[in-house]
């Protein structure tokens, strides 16, 4: 039994240091010593309680006594085999935001439809985008069925979740700038931090991932292509910095580069040779900050936002800019597939359906065009 600093007894596994924070530790079951400091007694106690519980039913000998904490980090395991940094870093967020709160302490066996079924019903009330709500339902079934094909339950309890998440919140529709609204952003941005960065965008297509990546290495001003080989994101999990390859393997690409992309990238080299302090691992990337350090991707997307309400444009962000790109493209009368391809997707119809947009100065100058032709009338036929 432990003792706090007047000799009170505190329980087991609980002690108090001469500097008055409480201390909970106990053995696990492979025998390692588990140890925490707090600054409340009844936060530690808590986490002792927890602790030895998750300690207790986390033996996959034993899964009918596993809790869903206790599985999904063994799921996770699995996955971490054959998914990128950036996507369990996803999973994490997901189960640690709307999954583990609900469900995490009670035992795998235990969980019924109501239960998943109350998750999506919250996430729906607290005015969730049916996206979200849909990506959770998809990671709960994930999770059981993992569970069920290893017959540690008799039925995943997700089975028709996915019918109830229609009811969310409708998702923003992102639509490219127009030609009027690119000028202004344009004009607004210029001498701005991250100008570059942006007109960079607005003149490849990048992704903010791909942006971050960059290296002076991928970049061949005698050929003018730039090329695509990573990409640097920070995981929210760990808070750390992950460079990896992109999604998929078109990501892997070479772009052509116009002369306005090659006058942004050298005009951007001259203000890198004006960082002092440089660490050797970031000194062949392109875009770092007054620092020496790479830019997080949300940096730039938080500046967009305080534009975007200063011009009049809601919801502006990197993807915004790469939406824009890919519809001044097929304006100008690139051939899709060809855009595809510097955009870095794999399927035709997502290049199509969901990154070009038709804007109302285009429509009227397409509807112009065949005027003559809808005029049967007035032509004689």
């Amino acid at each position: 039994m432990g003792k706090d600093l007047r000799g009170k007894e505190l329980g087991v596994g609980i002690s108090q240091r001469s500097d008055k924070y409480y201390v909970g530790r106990f053995v696990d079951k492979n025998g390692h010593r588990q140890q925490k400091l707090f600054k409340k007694l009844q936060e530690c106690r808590q986490w002792l309680a927890d602790a030895q519980y998750q300690d207790e039913h986390s033996n996959i000998d034993l899964p009918s006594e596993m809790t869903v904490k206790a599985w999904f980090d063994y799921w996770l395991n699995m996955k971490k085999r054959i998914r990128r940094v950036t996507t369990i870093g996803c999973y994490i967020s997901t189960y640690n935001s709307h999954i583990g709160p609900s469900i995490g302490d009670k035992l795998l066996v235990d969980v019924k439809p109501m239960h998943c079924q109350e998750i999506v019903t919250n996430l729906i009330s607290k005015g969730y985008c049916t996206s979200t709500v849909q990506s959770v339902a998809i990671r709960l079934y994930d999770i059981f069925e993992y569970a069920y094909k290893n017959s540690i339950i008799l039925k995943n309890p997700c089975d028709g979740l996915y019918e109830y998440c229609t009811n969310g919140k409708s998702s923003s529709v992102r639509e490219a700038l127009t030609r009027e609204q690119q000028k202004v952003f344009l004009e607004e941005i210029r001498g701005r931090s991250y100008e570059y960065q942006w007109r960079l965008i607005l003149q490849t297509g990048i992704r903010v991932g791909e942006l971050c990546g960059l290296k002076w290495s991928d970049i061949d001003f005698d050929k003018r292509i730039m090329c695509i080989r990573r990409t640097l994101s920070k995981v929210a999990s760990s808070k750390s910095l992950v460079i990896g390859e992109p999604k998929t393997k078109a990501g892997i690409r070479n772009i052509p580069l116009t002369e306005e992309a090659i006058n942004i990238l050298k005009l951007q080299k001259r203000k890198r040779d004006g960082i002092i302090v440089l660490e050797s691992k970031w000194e062949d990337y392109i875009f770092l900050s007054r620092r020496g350090s790479p830019i997080l991707t949300h940096t730039y997307d938080e500046s967009l936002q305080v534009i975007g309400k200063k011009i009049g444009v809601k919801g502006l962000s990197m993807h915004i800019l790469r939406h824009t790109f890919a519809t001044r493209c097929i304006e100008g009368g690139m051939m899709p597939k060809t855009l595809q391809v510097i955009l870095g997707h794999s399927s035709y119809s997502l290049t199509m359906d969901r990154y070009v947009h038709v804007t109302d100065d285009v429509r009227l100058e397409e509807m112009n065009k065949i005027e003559s032709i809808l005029n049967i009338a007035q032509n004689g036929t």
